[in-house]
């Protein structure tokens, strides 16, 4: 099974961008999380095409499973 941490930032041109981060740990809080994405803003980390990130929207794991299908 895996999980992956979605975050969602507005930027400074309306616009909204999503970062992943494959492997999220289990269990994950949302105080974690949020000093995070806190942190993410601050240090201006990362940039888009609709500027720098200027804050939180929302965020969320998303847990997926798979299973092999027989070809024959």
């Amino acid at each position: 099974m895996a999980r992956v941490l979605e975050m969602s930032f507005s930027t400074e041109l309306g616009r909204s961008i999503t970062l992943r981060v494959a492997n999220a740990k289990d269990p994950l809080t949302g105080a974690e999380v949020a000093a995070c994405m806190d942190n993410i803003i601050a240090k201006n980390i990362f940039t888009s095409t609709g500027g720098d990130l200027t804050g939180k929207i929302k965020a969320q794991v998303v847990t997926t499973t798979s299973s092999d299908v027989s070809l024959v």
